[in-house]
């Protein structure tokens, strides 16, 4: 049977680079529903707070726009790039003042821009 041409690897591709990212989205996930349930007022584990799990999501979010800025240093001028960079910023915030008018919000603009069309999302703003 013949076998597929080898792929072509991009700047910043390594092994194991997928499973990276796909373990780095599954703990992101886990941590923004962990932030959501605190900030509805669900009990959190020992020793967690606001705060921590805050942390918890910018350091996973930070951890993939880092992966994708560099597989293309141009991440940081498109809409979905610049988006992820507003919305770390307010889930910081959220970490020091609770708000979930604004958890909400975020989870809003999150699920627009990332079903948003590709030529909206990799849009280069400047």
């Amino acid at each position: 049977m013949p076998r597929s041409p080898p792929q072509t690897k991009g700047r910043g591709s390594f092994p194991g680079r997928r499973w990276l990212i796909v373990v780095l989205r599954a703990l992101h996930l886990a941590a923004v529903i962990a932030l959501g349930a605190l900030l509805l007022g669900a009990p959190a584990a020992p020793g967690w707070s606001h705060g921590t799990v805050s942390g918890l999501v910018v350091a996973t979010g930070l951890a993939m726009l880092a992966l994708d800025v560099i597989a293309d240093r141009r991440h940081l001028r498109t809409v979905a790039g610049l988006t992820v960079v507003a919305k770390l910023l307010l889930v910081a915030g959220l970490g020091l003042a609770p708000a979930p008018w604004l958890f909400w919000a975020l989870v809003a603009l999150s699920a627009v821009v990332s079903h948003a069309p590709a030529s909206f999302r990799h849009a280069e703003l400047f």
